[in-house]
């Protein structure tokens, strides 16, 4: 018998502002894009994702989280995975546009696993 996995486990590495909008949306969704990106880029693996909020979230807003969270697999089937430098820095392009959907496809409560300052 084949198991299907129904969810994946995503990282996002986050700065103060954006955490403090995932807080009000009761750690359920991610925030609107702003104007200038229009992308959102949630990546495939932990290591990634603390890279990205110890060495730029922490230069730029004084302090940078790694969250987790799963996604339903079938909602991720109509996106790539594009690689975005190194072979292990691995993330989906979601277009803003499809933010909401993606938040509908979040699958249980988005966890703060890491912090640096």
């Amino acid at each position: 018998m084949t198991t299907v996995k129904e969810t994946i486990t995503l990282w996002r590495p986050v700065g103060p502002a954006e955490l403090g909008l995932i807080e009000d949306s009761g750690f359920s969704a991610f925030p609107p894009r702003l104007p200038e990106q229009p992308i959102f880029y949630p990546v495939l693996s932990e290591s990634y994702a603390v890279q990205i909020a110890r060495d730029w979230n922490v230069k730029a807003d004084g302090a940078g989280f790694v969250t987790r969270f799963e996604v339903s697999c079938a909602f991720l089937a109509a996106y790539r995975v594009e690689q975005a430098g190194g072979r292990q820095h691995l993330e989906y392009w979601i277009p803003a546009a499809d933010l909401p959907a993606f938040n509908q496809a979040i699958v249980g409560q988005i966890e703060v696993v890491a912090e640096f300052r």
